[in-house]
């Protein structure tokens, strides 16, 4: 069987939307999985053993007769189509694929308009849990069930190399902050607090451009943490493999620790936690305790600043040491 994926943006979500590759292969192992991503965020996907191919489209960058005529190329190629993505531009995506397209219904979409140019529509609370979203539409467009318990002991998403990490501490815990998110109201103020508190342990900081790279430094002033060296997604993923903990904000970097089944702490202001995060014992989130409806968000809110640094401190020792 021949499977097109559109989950187009952004690193957090395909991040989230990888885990359902291996249940699909699970139930269907000669499935053949191609996978539409915007070119920004396609490359983590490069080495994926489960993706045949990963088609990046220049979205992002409005290149849209580029994009149509690279889809063009993969019309009517597929026997189902998947729109993980819910957006309307996702749905065009996947009507220029082929026909038989499955998607969210009008209810469950988070532009209820896609849901015209599906042959097949499902239904899943829009506020439910990312991971269980993103698996009741795989699992009933390909008629497969799946478990929580199935979930709680996935594999990791993604295969990893052994990188050699010559900064990283034997002799330490290693732990990586990653204090950057997409919208300002996301990021959460006082990492420098939270990282004088963990004194004993070693610690790096993530950046992702020359502007981040600017504001990371300042968190290495006065503290004993050290910038990270600038890394590809695919290196950055075989890194947080090694480390002990990853805390940040609602982000694709942290996310990753998610995926691969590696410790973390998230840190949600004005998203919703219980949606935008699957919670394990060593998969934690400290949120505000605000109940957000996710197509609610008021990006003004940046109670993510509200959470105690002495609370992030404690987990952080908590998920260490155990």
């Amino acid at each position: 069987m021949k499977i097109a994926i559109i989950k187009l943006s952004s690193l957090g979500d395909i991040v989230h939307a990888t885990v359902v590759l291996q249940f699909i292969k699970k139930y269907c192992e000669a499935a053949e999985i191609s996978w539409f991503a915007d070119e920004k965020f396609g490359s983590i996907l490069d080495s994926h053993p489960d993706i045949k191919e990963v088609i990046k489209l220049p979205l992002k960058d409005k290149k849209f007769v580029k994009t149509y005529k690279i889809l063009s190329k993969f019309r009517n190629k597929f026997d189902i189509i998947i729109d993980l993505q819910g957006l309307i531009k996702s749905a065009i995506v996947g009507r220029i694929l082929g026909k038989n397209l499955v998607g969210f219904d009008k209810f469950s979409a988070k532009e209820p308009l896609c849901s015209m140019f599906y042959n097949a529509k499902i239904n899943c609370d829009y506020n439910e849990n990312i991971i269980i979203r993103n698996l009741t539409l795989a699992s009933k467009a390909l008629n497969f069930k799946f478990t929580t318990s199935q979930i709680d002991n996935k594999i990791p998403c993604f295969k990893v190399n052994d990188d050699n990490f010559d900064f990283l501490d034997k002799n330490s815990k290693n732990l990586l902050i990653a204090p950057f998110a997409s919208e300002k109201s996301k990021r959460y103020d006082k990492f420098k607090t939270v990282i004088n508190g963990l004194k004993k342990y070693n610690i790096f900081i993530s950046f992702g451009s020359e502007k981040e790279k600017a504001e990371a430094l300042d968190l290495t002033k006065n503290t004993h943490a050290k910038l990270l060296p600038a890394l590809s997604l695919n290196r950055m993923i075989n890194l947080i493999n090694k480390v002990d903990l990853v805390i940040g904000n609602d982000s694709g970097i942290t996310h990753i620790a998610w995926a691969q089944n590696r410790a973390s702490i998230t840190i949600f202001g004005n998203r919703p936690s219980k949606r935008n995060a699957y919670k394990t014992d060593k998969n934690i989130v400290l949120d505000t305790g605000k109940k957000i409806d996710a197509k609610c968000i008021d990006k003004s809110d940046f109670c993510v600043c509200d959470i105690d640094p002495n609370l992030v401190i404690k987990e952080a020792k908590r998920l260490i040491d155990e």
